[in-house]
């Protein structure tokens, strides 16, 4: 079958990031209020068109690199948002990632730029299109990722303790979680170094300080 691509009118392609972070023992999300029609003033993930000549993994890159002035991050891809009518001013298709990043090391000058704030994932405002089904959909493969092994570590500092990643982990699939069953499947699944370095402000006694096995000092 012979491609006759003259008579297929072209599609805008755009990429969409939900940004991650872990701030006061919650998950928020990163969003800006948009800065042009439709919907300007609204809030809205970081985002951008695909170049001509970029994949995109590299939009995205592009996009954070931008954004908040970083390019080394957890990065996933999501999924693919096509509804015909998703975006008022045209027919644009996007495609999501999420991302993790510290809090602790982005570019908040960058970030201000483009009057970008944090959001408790619960506490979400009003968000342009359908960026909030973005939003639960990159939760839910975060959330799918976490029932399965090792994640969001990239959210904590480089040393922590399991208390502190229990946390992490109860912010991201939004229930508490046993402490020993906990603690239990995380060092089955030997992704975590423990250190001869304990962390003495959760109790007198210290609690050992582990990090991802893979991880640099």
């Amino acid at each position: 079958m012979v491609l006759e691509y003259s008579k297929h009118s072209p599609q805008l392609v755009a990429v969409d990031c939900v940004i991650f972070g872990y701030i006061s023992s919650q998950l928020h999300v990163l969003l800006y209020p948009r800065s042009f029609a439709p919907a300007k003033g609204i809030w809205s993930l970081m985002g951008g068109f695909i170049g001509n000549d970029e994949s995109a993994d590299e939009a995205t890159t592009r996009v954070l690199s931008d954004t908040i002035g970083m390019t080394d991050i957890y990065l996933k891809q999501v999924c693919v948002f096509s509804d015909p009518k998703r975006d008022t001013g045209a027919r644009v298709i996007s495609i999501v990632y999420y991302a993790l990043i510290r809090t602790d090391l982005y570019d908040k000058s960058k970030a201000r730029e483009y009057a970008a704030h944090w959001w408790p994932i619960t506490e979400l405002p009003e968000l342009v299109f359908d960026h909030r089904r973005m939003i639960e959909a990159a939760l839910n493969k975060l959330q799918e990722k976490a029932n399965g092994g090792l994640v969001g570590d990239e959210l904590l500092p480089d040393k922590f303790t399991l208390l502190q990643l229990r946390g992490l982990y109860e912010a991201i699939l939004q229930h508490p979680l046993d402490a020993g069953n906990f603690r239990k499947r995380i060092l089955l699944l030997d992704a975590l170094e423990r250190l001869d370095e304990k962390d003495f402000t959760e109790s007198r006694k210290g609690a050992f300080l582990y990090r991802r096995k893979n991880r640099q000092a």
